[in-house]
C-alpha cells in the first residue's frame, strides 16, 4: 500500500471540528484547518487545473504565495484555500479551465 504523502500527526479524531463540502463529499477537518490543510489530508490532491493545458495543480507554498490552491468557496471563484479557515458547512469546489476576474461579464 502507497504511504499518503500528507497525514495527521497525532490520534484520529483529535480536535473534530467542522464538516466542509468538497465537490458533494463531506470531509472532516479539526479544528484550526485551512480548508487547504483539511482537503490535503482527505486525500485531496488535485484542487484546480490550468487554464491553457488543463493541468492539475493543488497547494505548493501553503504559505499564499503560489496561488496553486485556489478553488470556487460558497460560490466566491478564486479563493487560495490555504488562506482560509474552514468552517462547518462550507461549499467548495474544484475549478476547471478558464476562471472568471471580478468584472467578467
Amino acid at each position: 500500500m502507497e504511504r499518503p504523502l500528507f497525514r495527521r500527526l497525532g490520534v484520529a479524531g483529535d480536535d473534530a471540528g467542522p464538516t466542509i463540502y468538497f465537490n458533494g463529499w463531506p470531509i472532516e477537518a479539526r479544528l484550526g484547518d485551512s480548508v487547504a490543510a483539511a482537503l490535503l489530508a482527505a486525500g485531496v490532491r488535485e484542487f484546480h487545473e490550468t487554464a491553457i493545458s488543463v493541468a492539475a495543480r493543488g497547494p505548493f507554498c501553503m504559505t499564499g504565495a503560489c496561488f496553486d490552491c485556489l478553488l470556487r468557496i460558497d460560490g466566491e471563484d478564486n479563493r487560495q484555500s490555504c488562506m482560509t479557515s474552514a468552517r462547518d458547512g462550507m461549499r467548495i469546489e474544484a475549478m476547471v479551465g478558464i476562471r472568471p476576474v471580478d468584472g467578467d461579464a
